[in-house]
């Protein structure tokens, strides 16, 4: 099993920054491509970003240029840099974790998930 922790979430203004963080434990083995997620209110959880253990980077179109993923690999943690925040981008973010490479995009595809952290835009 491996366990997700998010944090860094927050209320910050349109076109400001906030760096979320994921720290991976157990069997961090498993973390083959690790990514992040978010569900804003009345919409389905969407792909936000995604990285795999030789630091291949994924990213919807949506977010490109102004987000950034990396990951740490000798410190188990994920970190998703998100700049030029838009109110749009307001949502609960999950970090995700899969064992498998590939079908980064595919959030069915990934079998461990965090609680979420909540990242509030204000217009």
């Amino acid at each position: 099993q491996v366990q997700l922790a998010e944090s860094g979430g927050g209320l910050v203004q349109a076109g400001g920054s906030l760096r979320l963080s994921c720290a991976a434990s157990g069997r961090t083995f498993s973390t083959s491509v690790m990514g992040w997620f978010r569900q804003a209110p009345g919409k389905e959880r969407e792909f936000v970003a995604a990285i795999s253990w030789t630091t291949i980077t994924y990213y919807a179109d949506s977010v490109k240029g102004r987000f950034t993923i990396s990951r740490d690999n000798a410190k188990n943690t994920l970190t998703l840099q998100m700049n030029s925040l838009k109110p749009e981008d307001a949502a609960v973010y999950y970090c995700a974790a899969k064992s498998s490479s590939g079908g980064a995009y595919s959030q069915s595809l990934y079998g461990y998930w965090g609680q979420g952290t909540q990242v509030t835009v204000s217009s």
